[in-house]
């Protein structure tokens, strides 16, 4: 196991749009070396129950949403994900994740995904909530867990799943 820390980050919010607006504060601590992350995206629950993870388009191009589909791939059954991206991209990004919690997390982590209308999901190598606290992100709640798990060997994985994803895409719109 390397020596570099991950985080996982889940804040909820009453709407996409706050969680949207939150997602683009993580992204400028990002771009201005504040925090270092691996991954980031909003998880939206819909009107049928279902949980989607929305994908914008981001400057950083590691940023697929892989990691917050693996999270919600966790947490959820796979009967309520309206999104393919837990498929097998990211089949090995839920493992990592599966291992490094405990049943206990994967509980506290559901049910508050469950509170709120969207959740912004970061993955990253910093201790992440005291950075957000001070940069104004305004979830309703919000939890920080530490990942046990290899930051090279995730790094890696989250690569290798965002470029099966890009090239699934690029044939898709061919």
């Amino acid at each position: 196991m390397s020596d570099d820390s991950v985080f996982l980050y889940l804040g909820v919010y009453p709407d996409t749009a706050t969680a949207e607006s939150d997602l683009e504060v993580v992204r400028e601590l990002h771009a201005s070396k504040v925090i270092g992350t691996f991954d980031a995206g909003v998880a939206t629950k819909e009107a049928d129950g279902s949980v989607q993870v929305r994908r914008k388009s981001s400057r950083h191009a590691g940023w697929t949403g892989v990691a917050a589909g693996a999270v919600v791939g966790l947490l959820f059954p796979p009967s309520i994900i309206g999104t393919a991206i837990v498929g097998g991209a990211a089949g090995s990004v839920v493992g990592h994740f599966w291992r490094s919690l405990d049943r206990g997390d994967i509980k506290e982590l559901g049910e508050l995904l469950d509170s709120g209308q969207a959740a912004l999901i970061v993955v990253g190598k910093d201790r992440l909530d005291e950075e957000f606290r001070k940069a104004g992100l305004v979830a309703q709640k919000h939890i920080q867990k530490e990942l046990k798990v290899d930051a090279k060997e995730l790094d890696k994985e989250l690569a290798n799943a965002s470029a099966e994803i890009t090239t699934a895409e690029r044939n898709d719109t061919v």
